[in-house]
């Protein structure tokens, strides 16, 4: 079973997938993947960013990770990929996001566009063109702790991700905070 771990920068994909790895579940980083495997067609020079071959990637997983018994696949683009079986998507208030981004020391430009693209549910917007809606799930990490988070996603896997209904989406709206000022 492959599971996507995604979201948009900032709402703890990475920190969680090493919380993952420490209890030996088995976490593929994609961006790492893109950048070895050169799946980089080419750069976004405006978000001084590289823009990456989502089929190839998905290709990749498919073959080299999909007989294994459960993989995490962590990144912000992950949703993308096809071969996924669920898509996790973590969403943080854009308050606390605004912080995590601050703290990253990223250009108010960045921040102000990731800020948007979580207000606008962008990521499960494309999620859910691609994924069934059952296969779909979204975890608030607002007011939880990383330890919390790792807990539900384990607890989710330990019960094949039959019972998700707590964390159906649909139930995060951060629309308030579109005609507010970042």
């Amino acid at each position: 079973m492959i599971i996507a771990i995604t979201g948009t920068p900032g709402t703890g994909k990475t920190s969680i997938s090493k919380g993952l790895i420490k209890k030996d579940f088995n976490v593929v980083d994609l961006n790492k993947i893109a950048y070895e495997k050169k799946y980089l067609v080419g750069k976004d020079e405006k978000r001084n960013s590289f823009i990456v071959d989502t089929n190839k990637i998905d290709s990749f997983i498919k073959k080299n990770y999909k007989k294994k018994e459960l993989t995490f696949i962590e990144g912000h683009l992950s949703h993308l990929l096809r071969c996924v079986d669920i898509v996790i998507i973590l969403r943080l208030n854009p308050l606390k996001l605004e912080n995590n981004l601050l703290n990253r020391k990223w250009k108010k430009e960045k921040i102000k566009e990731n800020l948007e693209a979580e207000m606008l549910d962008t990521i499960l917007c494309e999620t859910i063109q691609i994924h069934p809606l059952d296969k779909v799930i979204e975890i608030d990490t607002t007011e939880k702790s990383l330890d919390e988070t790792i807990n539900i996603i384990i607890g989710l896997a330990d019960n094949n991700f039959k019972n998700i209904k707590k964390y159906k989406i649909g139930k995060i709206d951060w629309s308030e905070h579109i005609l507010k000022e970042f």
